[in-house]
């Protein structure tokens, strides 16, 4: 059996990591990678990270290009390669415009698809997009919808998707989460690169986390955000670390408000191996990304989110994640009601236990 796995940002690359290795331990499958390169920089970091080498690397990204020409780029050339490849299966995973667009071209070729993360819903076309509506589109092909709970099985379910199209899986963030965990905590001379590569942590503060992103949030929604980091910095043994995204519409806010501002450090992005360790260091977790509501119950780790919506609401009801929105005062009362609070290191994480990657493959395995 031929199976093409294929992925193009980041996130995916990560989550999709465990499982292309899970499929090259299947002596019975050809285990295929096609990277489209929808990131660059971030996404080879990545693949160094978890020794994953693209078979096939399309590179569609064009400096200011449009949704619609991205899709319409990833659509054409994984038409192509599959006119070439004819693999008997091909995996995607969540909601980038690379799993969708890959996805649609798989379905036209008759090619069938499995969804990685498939069942994710916020209920609001716009809250995430373009990602809500790119979740669903893969759905809506995929034969094999990989859910990572029973929540999302229901909302497949409430879809007439299923119930044989579905596997209840867990996560495979977890997977990659917990092996580059494993490594910094068994590798004394990588712990210390980490260490040193963060040398603006001060040890007798509590460390807040910062990631942000969303489209939802550009112009007001980071003013807003920008203005709470200023007075949660005023906190007492506080310190901010921001790892900034490249985006213009994050970049422009966040350095004309925050620059120079005492205990807050604004630095690059950061790779997943230090992402994973900077995490392991902090207090608390502020984000607007959906990866890390999934990875910080592992941790023990709380985590704000600055979204009125979340289509990963599993750890909201665990209590290791509330929606705080991207109001300035709701953000700052927030924190402080955080980092007061118990801790939620003995709360098991409902993402999964680190094995959804081999539970995919036992599935697949099973066909043949």
């Amino acid at each position: 059996m031929k199976v093409a796995v294929i992925f193009g940002t980041r996130p995916e690359a990560i989550k999709m990591a465990p499982v292309v290795r899970a499929l090259k331990a299947a002596p019975q499958i050809e285990t295929l990678v096609w990277s489209t390169g929808q990131h660059r920089q971030m996404l080879d970091q990545v693949m160094d990270l978890f020794q994953i080498k693209a078979d096939r690397d399309l590179g569609v990204m064009q400096p200011d290009q449009t949704l619609n020409g991205l899709f319409a780029r990833v659509l054409d050339r994984m038409d192509q390669v599959f006119a070439e490849e004819r693999p008997d299966r091909v995996l995607v995973h969540g909601d980038t415009t690379t799993a969708a667009a890959a996805a649609t071209a798989a379905f036209h070729r008759g090619i069938p698809v499995g969804h990685v993360e498939a069942g994710l819903r916020s209920g609001h076309m716009d809250k995430p997009w373009p990602e809500e509506f790119n979740r669903r589109c893969v759905d809506l092909v995929a034969d094999h919808l990989y859910a990572p709970t029973t929540w999302a099985r229901d909302n497949l379910l409430r879809e007439n998707l299923g119930p044989r199209r579905i596997v209840i899986t867990g996560n495979t963030v977890v997977d990659a989460l917990l092996h580059v965990k494993g490594r910094i905590e068994n590798e004394p001379d990588l712990a210390a690169s980490l260490a040193a590569r963060f040398p603006q942590i001060d040890p007798s503060r509590r460390l807040v986390l910062v990631t942000g992103h969303r489209r939802e949030n550009f112009g007001a929604g980071f003013l807003n955000i920008c203005q709470a980091l200023a007075e949660i910095s005023e906190l007492p043994d506080v310190q901010v670390l921001y790892p900034v995204h490249l985006n213009p519409n994050v970049q422009r806010p966040v350095m004309e408000l925050l620059s120079g501002k005492d205990n807050i450090s604004l630095i690059e992005p950061v790779d997943y191996l230090g992402f994973v360790y900077l995490m392991g260091r902090s207090a608390l977790i502020l984000t607007d990304s959906g990866g890390v509501q999934e990875e910080a119950p592992s941790l023990g780790k709380p985590v704000l989110v600055m979204r009125d919506v979340t289509e990963r609401p599993e750890a909201v009801e665990a209590g290791v994640v509330k929606l705080v929105g991207a109001k300035a005062e709701n953000i700052v009362w927030s924190v402080r009601e955080a980092l007061e609070g118990p801790s939620r290191a003995a709360i098991a994480n409902p993402y999964g236990d680190g094995t959804a990657a081999e539970r995919i493959v036992q599935e697949i395995s099973s066909a043949l």
